[in-house]
């Protein structure tokens, strides 16, 4: 029996409307596709009737698959022939496990190819109205995770240099450190009154943008129960509100 293939198909942040055509041509043509609960689920009804469909997902706090079990599933199912999508939220290369995934099927001799995702780091900020960048104001943007805080040892992000840098930050995976992130680039120099934004859902029916500072960001999402997924933008370009008053 030949050997199958691998395609990591980003899904781009959960609208099916944002996902590629090359990403919707991978998932019709698809035999097996491990999907996540950030991928725009509704395009597996574009997959073949016979195709078969693997909840991989990540929740936090509830259902969780090893990133080593995906891993080896991947591998599993191309090696007994099959074409497998790896259907993943966002980019599989930006903040995703997508180089891991990568070099799990390419140890394994296993065929495997990228097709990029709209990153939610830059669709989300764009559908509230948020440009992370604007000419003569700023003119560079950071996206960093923020699954630990500044100050944990796991964290290897230059936190005193983006909190001097005069650029957006663009901060995914940080709603349950957001508080110690903001405080953390506060104590790094700064200012408090920065303008800073949160965006939850962005993309679904359920979007909502809660804006303030960096130094009160923390306490309006938590009072409005914010929570994953839902990026942070943190800069003078929030202060535009290009939409208009947004949040609910």
């Amino acid at each position: 029996m030949s050997v199958g293939e691998v395609v990591l198909v980003g899904g781009g942040p959960g609208d099916p409307d944002l996902l590629t055509v090359g990403g919707l041509k991978a998932l019709r043509a698809a035999d097996v596709v491990l999907y996540d609960h950030l991928a725009p689920l509704a395009c597996l009804a574009e997959t073949r009737p016979d195709a078969t469909l693997l909840d991989v997902g990540k929740i936090p706090r509830g259902h969780h698959t090893p990133q080593a079990d995906i891993n080896a599933l991947l591998v599993e199912h191309a090696r007994s022939g099959a074409l497998v999508v790896r259907f993943k939220g966002g980019d599989p290369f930006v903040l995703g496990r997508g180089s891991e995934e990568w070099q799990a099927c390419a140890e394994a001799g296993i065929p495997v190819r990228v097709i990029p995702g709209v990153s939610s780091a830059i669709a989300g900020p764009a559908l509230a109205g948020i440009p992370l960048t604007h000419r003569g104001l700023t003119q560079n943007f950071s996206v960093v995770s923020g699954h630990v805080g500044p100050d944990h040892p796991a964290s290897t992000v230059n936190w005193d240099a983006l909190a001097t840098s005069s650029g957006t930050i663009v901060i995914l995976m940080g709603v349950t450190h957001l508080a110690d992130i903001c405080a953390g680039l506060v104590a790094r120099g700064l200012a408090p009154d920065t303008p800073a934004a949160i965006v939850a859902r962005a993309t679904s029916p359920e979007q909502r943008v809660f804006r303030g500072t960096v130094a009160t960001l923390p306490g309006i999402a938590a009072s409005a129960h914010v929570e994953p997924p839902a990026l942070t933008v943190i800069g003078a370009v929030v202060a535009l509100d290009l939409l208009g008053p947004t949040a609910s």
